[in-house]
């Protein structure tokens, strides 16, 4: 009996430190869901936005997602935001880039992979990642179940916050959509849109860039008429 009454002492004991240690281990991880995206912290990842990809995408209307790939890409422009841009085998079927994230991009280095499908196992893309010292991705692809999913879960697996850029991104239906989705949050990847990161890296009308920003929302989303008519108000106040 007394020999029983020790080991349960025992068990409740380790039980308890395990809890513990579970705890201390999840909770950094709820931090970093809090946590949220400054122009400070983040890069921008275009991942194979490539014209040949573009046109099997059936989960977004082709011309919706190309509006809104030039206005994630313009949020960085105005931000000034460390950019990086890779494609899949160019030369082959996907095709070149898009000019339109080439063009509100012009200074962000272009990585060419020759034949990883997984952008985060090619040395020169991920080491232009690590030099900007900054460890949340804002992250979007094409297409969304292989070149975006992959290598956003590299990234977690390293220790980076992903933010996916769902509408930035596209494949081929709506299911496989949803299965993208699906294994990227299981992963801790922040599933997101394009309007919501900006707003989320804005965070103030009032900050340095808030202007500019609403510009780049209202030019590229329905919002622009909500912008059109503040501007026209207030020239006419002036």
């Amino acid at each position: 009996m007394k020999k029983f009454k020790t080991l349960t002492a025992v068990l409740a004991a380790a039980t308890m430190a395990l809890s513990s240690m579970s705890w201390a281990q999840s909770e950094p991880a709820a931090n970093k869901f809090s946590q949220t995206l400054t122009p400070d912290n983040a890069v921008l990842a275009m991942i194979d936005h490539q014209t040949g990809l573009l046109v099997g995408v059936r989960d977004l209307d082709p011309m919706l997602l190309k509006n809104n790939i030039r206005g994630l890409t313009a949020m960085a422009k105005v931000l000034d935001l460390p950019s990086v841009i890779t494609s899949s085998y160019p030369t082959g079927p996907n095709g070149p880039i898009m000019p339109d994230i080439l063009e509100n991009l012009p200074n962000a280095p272009v990585i060419n992979r020759q034949g990883e499908i997984n952008a985060w196992k090619s040395p020169e893309f991920k080491k232009a990642i690590e030099k900007t010292g900054r460890k949340k991705i804002i992250m979007a692809g094409l297409v969304t179940d292989v070149c975006l999913l992959f290598p956003a879960l590299s990234a977690v697996a390293e220790g980076y916050d992903v933010y996916a850029v769902i509408d930035a991104s596209g494949t081929w239906n709506d299911t496989v959509q949803q299965a993208a989705i699906a294994r990227m949050s299981q992963a801790g990847v922040k599933v997101t849109t394009w309007g919501s990161v900006l707003a989320e890296i804005m965070d103030d009308w009032r900050s340095p860039k808030g202007m500019e920003l609403g510009g780049v929302l209202g030019n590229h989303t329905s919002y622009g008429w909500v912008y059109s008519s503040f501007m026209s108000q207030a020239g006419q106040s002036k």
